[in-house]
């Protein structure tokens, strides 16, 4: 006879008999959520509904409206659209499908296959997604040994896959399968496909794109939004991983390992390099330019990007002079507070726009104005005599997170702007139906950057970032498409290097904490990568404002 468990959900203690699947216990409790619930946390920590209760355990339910959440909805997505590829086309038929990178809400994929792709063909596979999703298919999961996992993607020709595993340290491969199609996630997926009801797939450029929910609206498909600026970016920096000849995690443990890492780290730099000089020489063909205005999301490299850029500006016979967005913040006593009570720095009402423009105006007529300094210890904006006068060769290089928004430089003409976005969009996949989320570098990024500089610890990072990305989608992303030009500051072989700082860091969070679970998950995506020391890197390169040695006063 089965034993009696004592399981305790939110508070509440019930009864069930050991063996029971968290999928029936989410059933008694689903009604008290407006969204699926698809994942458990068991004692703290992230686990599967087709799991099984074995002993006494305190558990939360986690729906598609949480990050774990959405994500094994998006990944259990994404298993089922690659087993209708393969089931329409055929799998003698198909080279390679790649899952490439994040595009208005989705994925952007390309298939290389016998079968063209088209239209037709795409609707086609939307209607073996829909049957799958209507049959209710249970997604299973395995664990094999790492040489069997190895083979086994050597058989399916997922080459990514099978070079991806030769550096794996692990001894053990969670390999999920659905109806016969087998393949490796990096994280956890829902129970069956009936979990996934809403998607849609889009042809675009070469390729298509898979639309998924979103955690704010997780039962509603967005509409496709295509952001034409981003992609091209996006696009040239697979161009730049096409000539290093990396574009996976596999393929660039490859080449560490057989002593290439000094060329591949010069070659990355010099790229980046190349691309900010083009920046600088289009800027000073344009003659009537006089505000570079540079935004960007948190740890995007913008500092060192506006050195590196200042540089290159000078070079074309300019004089740039630097101008933080930060030093117009208005005093701390009337700076706007959020939903908590907190101050909100990152809202437009946060500076003295007004004062920003009459500046900015005075200058342009070549007037000598008297430059503010923000004291961030008495929250107060300060004059220490600094002026600044703008002669025919000066330009300012404005930096900071409203800069591509013209409610800032409402007063300015707009010939004598120009936008500059900045991100960190990762060029590398960890393999070619996982991608690496561009929000995972700068989150590693900043968290290096913080315990080094500021004193904050990763599971303070950790905490706080859901309100940096909320700043992000609110006051940054929608203004991308405006950008004159896009910049990634993404360098291909950088997690190698953050891994060495970052793994410290999160080991250091306790079982106890909250951001536990969000620093197993970093652990385990850190650890498909072997490490890169930093004695090659110039002290003139983006990674640098993180780990330090930085020739820029960053």
């Amino acid at each position: 006879m089965a034993e009696i468990c004592n399981v305790t959900v939110g508070g509440e203690l019930k009864q069930y008999n050991e063996g029971t699947s968290y999928i029936e216990i989410a059933k008694d409790f689903q009604d008290q959520y407006d969204s699926p619930i698809v994942l458990v946390l068991k004692n703290g920590k992230l686990t599967e509904l087709f799991k099984k209760v074995t002993s006494d355990c305190r558990i939360e339910f986690l729906t598609t409206k949480t990050s774990p959440g959405i994500e094994a909805y998006r990944r259990s997505a994404t298993l089922i659209m690659l087993k209708a590829f393969y089931d329409v086309v055929g799998n003698k038929n198909i080279n390679k499908i790649s899952v490439q990178y994040s595009l208005s809400k989705g994925y952007y994929c390309t298939l290389n296959s016998k079968v063209k792709l088209n239209q037709e063909l795409l609707d086609k596979v939307k209607i073996r997604m829909n049957e799958i999703v209507a049959e209710n298919a249970q997604i299973n999961k395995r664990t094999i040994g790492t040489t069997s996992a190895i083979d086994l993607f050597n058989r399916h020709r997922m080459y990514d896959k099978e070079k991806l595993f030769k550096y794996r340290r692990a001894s053990k491969v969670n390999i999920y399968s659905l109806k016969g199609f087998e393949d490796y996630f990096y994280g956890y997926m829902v129970p069956n496909t009936g979990y996934v009801k809403y998607f849609d797939l889009f042809l675009y450029d070469e390729g298509f794109v898979l639309q998924l929910p979103t955690k704010e609206n997780p039962n509603v498909v967005p509409e496709f939004k295509p952001q034409k600026k981003l992609f091209n970016v996006l696009k040239e920096s697979e161009k730049w991983s096409e000539t290093l000849k990396i574009d996976t995690v596999g393929a660039l443990n490859e080449q560490i390992s057989q002593g290439n890492i000094k060329d591949i780290i010069l070659v990355a730099e010099a790229l980046q390099e190349k691309k900010i000089a083009e920046i600088a020489t289009k800027i000073a063909e344009s003659k009537d330019k006089k505000f570079i205005m540079i935004a960007g999301p948190s740890s995007s490299g913008k500092t060192s990007f506006s050195h590196r850029l200042s540089i290159q500006l000078k070079a074309n016979g300019l004089n740039p002079h630097p101008i933080g967005v930060d030093d117009y913040f208005v005093n701390r006593d009337i700076t706007p507070r959020d939903e908590n009570g907190n101050y909100n720095f990152e809202v437009l009402e946060a500076l003295d726009v007004e004062q920003f423009n009459k500046d900015m105006l005075e200058l342009l007529d070549g007037k000598t104005v008297k430059m503010p300094t923000y004291n961030f210890i008495t929250g107060k904006r300060e004059y220490k005599g600094n002026t600044l006068t703008l002669g025919k060769d000066d330009i300012l290089v404005i930096e900071g997170i409203h800069g591509l928004n013209d409610k800032l430089s409402y007063a300015l003409p707009k010939n004598s702007k120009f936008k500059i976005y900045i991100s960190a969009l990762t060029q590398l996949n960890i393999d070619e139906h996982n991608r690496i989320p561009t929000t995972d570098g700068r989150l590693i990024r900043r968290m290096v950057r913080d315990a080094r500089t500021r004193g904050i610890s990763a599971e303070e990072t950790i905490a706080r970032w859901q309100s940096v990305r909320n700043g992000e989608e609110s006051y940054i992303f929608p203004f991308q498409e405006e950008a004159d030009v896009m910049f990634n500051s993404a360098l291909i072989y950088e997690l190698s290097v953050l891994k060495q700082f970052a793994e410290p860091l999160l080991f250091g969070i306790p079982s106890t904490s909250p951001e536990y679970v969000e620093a197993k998950r970093l652990l385990k995506f850190l650890d498909y990568f072997l490490g890169v020391n930093t004695e090659d890197i110039p002290n003139n390169s983006l990674v640098r404002e993180f780990v330090g040695g930085s020739c820029f006063n960053v």
